[in-house]
């Protein structure tokens, strides 16, 4: 409700206008073109928001509202005679989504051969052969969930965990609903406190690379460990007496996994070493690092293959069929949808910052309510607006914040999603795979006790790292 009330006020108030390149940009922020442009974001958005029920991939509405916007704007300002302005605006968002997008797609392309070589189907059969109760799996899948997030993202480990609680304990849906909550609270905060665990904290990092008083680096988001372990923890905790004292079962073969994928894990830790390498020592973008560890997995894929190594599963066409072991299926694998998703999110918020209503929103909510105040309510428009389109929102406006301050919108942006299960991939993609147990109306009975977490976990970060406040 705060980002609506925040929109209107936008479009009340008139954009200062200002230079670039010794250009004047335009004040569209109450012209047909702005207001035409923001309808499009929004009904883009709602389209979005109902991609359960019309099976309409989600980056199709944005990708088109993208180009849409964007050329409503560029027809202005050519029929003003302003050439090259929007188009080096256009390019300047061009370069960011490139960046983040190969970094994101390196990091899928790996997922997916650790996946392909069985890395965590190995450690669901582990687990359920261990014979622990639902208590000590409720503990150990959201251990699990909040340690894997870091280093994978939150939808992956989401899925890997659900696929634990389904598997041990399907047919006790009071331990299948309460071990989901607590795996979507732990994977969502596991990943605020490193800058792979999820695509708004690389974005916060990657952002601050590029600017001009860049202030957050690779090892400052890790200030955000304890505040973050005891948002999960907090929940956790009360949630644990609600959860059947009882064992399950256990069966099934023993998974094991393929030649090479204790050495894929390697190389992805490698990976993102050279990553923080690249920029850290040789002040190059994380990406060319993490391209680089891409090669050698490609390397590594070769010799497979001249073993004799072959793909098995994973791709549907293989399944019974098994093809020689090649890298650029894992790539072919990614999550394409989230990618170009993530296009259109960057574009359009773009174009509405081109626009000027992100100068208009920065100047109300961070200039009105105060830094502290502005992040609390990012974290909480992020429990039911997409965190990646309010993240960008926010370092589109790049408003002057301490190290502290930026922390807290990380960490707000991170865990906010937790506090209904629409709010984050990790708690859609579980609602999807324990259907009908885990559900919107039994994760909203707990909301509660995750704002508990919620609140805690910022009252940690502001008395634990008040000196960087």
């Amino acid at each position: 409700m705060n980002q609506f009330i925040a929109l209107i006020v936008l479009l009340l108030v008139p954009l200062v206008v200002h230079a670039s390149d010794g250009i004047e940009r335009l004040d569209l922020t109450t012209s047909w073109v702005g207001i035409v442009s923001l309808l499009l974001f929004f009904v883009a958005y709602l389209v979005v928001m109902v991609e359960e029920f019309t099976h309409l991939r989600k980056s199709k509405p944005v990708m088109l509202a993208a180009g849409i916007i964007w050329g409503l704007i560029a027809w202005y300002y050519q029929s003003h005679d302003i050439p090259h302005l929007v188009e080096n605006a256009l390019r300047h968002n061009l370069e960011e989504y490139a960046e983040l997008m190969l970094f994101l797609l390196v990091a899928m392309t790996f997922v997916n051969a650790m996946e392909e070589r069985n890395v965590f189907e190995a450690l669901r059969s582990w687990l359920i052969h261990k014979g622990l109760g639902y208590r000590a799996l409720f503990w150990v899948t959201g251990l699990l969930a909040f340690f894997i997030s870091p280093v994978a993202d939150n939808l992956t480990t989401a899925l890997l965990m659900g696929a634990v609680v389904m598997a041990v304990g399907g047919d006790n849906k009071k331990f299948v609903l309460l071990s989901c909550i607590n795996i979507v609270i732990a994977a969502n905060a596991g990943g605020t406190f490193s800058p792979f665990g999820d695509i708004t904290t690389l974005m916060v990092w990657q952002k601050n690379i590029h600017a001009t008083n860049g202030i957050v680096d690779f090892w400052a988001f890790f200030a955000l460990f304890i505040p973050s372990l005891v948002n999960w923890l907090v929940p956790a905790l009360i949630m644990q007496f609600s959860v059947p004292n009882q064992k399950p079962s256990g069966g099934g073969a023993r998974v094991a996994m393929r030649r090479g994928a204790l050495a894929i894990v390697a190389l992805f830790l490698f990976t993102i070493a050279l990553a923080v390498g690249f920029h850290s020592v040789l002040q190059l973008p994380p990406v060319i690092g993490m391209l680089t560890g891409l090669s050698l997995l490609q390397f590594f894929a070769y010799y497979l293959k001249m073993r004799g190594e072959k793909t098995h599963g994973g791709d549907a066409e293989n399944i019974g069929n098994p093809v020689p072991f090649d890298i650029f299926r894992k790539v072919s694998r990614a999550e394409w949808d989230t990618l170009f998703f993530f296009y259109g999110v960057v574009m359009c918020v773009g174009g509405l910052s081109f626009i000027g209503y992100l100068a208009v929103i920065s100047q109300a909510i961070y200039g009105g309510w105060g830094a502290t105040n502005a992040n609390i309510a990012v974290g909480v428009i992020s429990a039911i607006v997409d965190n990646i389109p309010v993240m960008f929102a926010v370092l589109a406006m790049m408003p002057d914040m301490s190290v502290g301050q930026w922390l807290l919108v990380t960490l707000t942006a991170g865990v906010g999603g937790s506090l209904l299960s629409i709010g984050s991939a990790a708690g859609v993609a579980l609602m999807g795979q324990a259907r009908s147990i885990y559900t919107f109306a039994g994760h909203l009975k707990w909301t509660p006790v995750i704002a508990l977490g919620y609140a805690a976990s910022m009252g940690v970060h502001m008395a634990l790292n008040a000196d960087l406040f």
